[in-house]
């Protein structure tokens, strides 16, 4: 039976993950949230600083802007499943600052037992992913954003998707006008999500 109580005990397996070395750096696993009822699921990359250090999903600035887009384009984010392919935060150290690294396909494809498991779980009628990574793990092959970002994917579970940006490519726009136009496009896309899930 797919319950919350499932997830729960998914979540606290993972807790203990050492299936890749990354939880040797990291605070803690940072696993997915959102009821098993979702109908949708949206998955990022990895954790940032933030999310490694409270130990939930989408928490810190790209998590705010995350919140902000939903909302705009009608969708509640307690109602969507949120998650990450990689549970741990994958950074280096520059200075006193935690930086994003990006995960290779080793670390990709161990930590997607987890996102397997976590799909299985949560009753979806569509996935987003938030970011080429996370859709080139959820589909097995090479995408651009500006080729697929918007379309439905087929993902190789068979599974329907869809890509769109990660919000915090959006907080590295130039300036205040480039912001502005790709928050409305990350407003869009989830707006087609909402049409798409019903």
């Amino acid at each position: 039976m797919k319950t919350n109580a499932a997830l729960t005990q998914l979540a606290a397996e993972a807790a203990g993950c050492e299936r890749c070395p990354l939880y040797k750096d990291a605070t803690q696993t940072v696993f997915g949230e959102g009821p098993a009822s979702a109908s949708i699921m949206m998955v990022g990359e990895q954790p940032g600083d933030q999310e490694d250090r409270t130990g939930h999903p989408f928490v810190g600035p790209a998590g705010q802007i995350l919140d902000r887009a939903l909302g705009e384009a009608g969708l509640a984010r307690e109602t969507i499943y949120v998650t990450n392919v990689l549970k741990h935060f994958k950074h280096e150290m520059r200075g006193k600052r935690r930086l994003h690294k990006r995960p290779n396909q080793d670390e990709i494809k161990k930590c997607r037992w987890w996102l397997d498991k976590e799909i299985a779980i949560v009753q979806l009628k569509l996935i987003v992913a938030l970011g080429v990574t996370a859709a080139q793990a959820l589909t097995g092959r090479k995408l651009t954003l500006t080729r697929e970002r918007g379309k439905t994917l087929d993902l190789w579970d068979g599974q329907q998707g869809m890509l769109t940006v990660h919000p915090s490519s959006i907080l590295r726009m130039p300036d205040e006008s480039a912001r502005h136009e790709a928050f409305a496009g990350l407003v869009a896309d989830l707006a087609r999500v909402s049409e798409i899930a019903g």
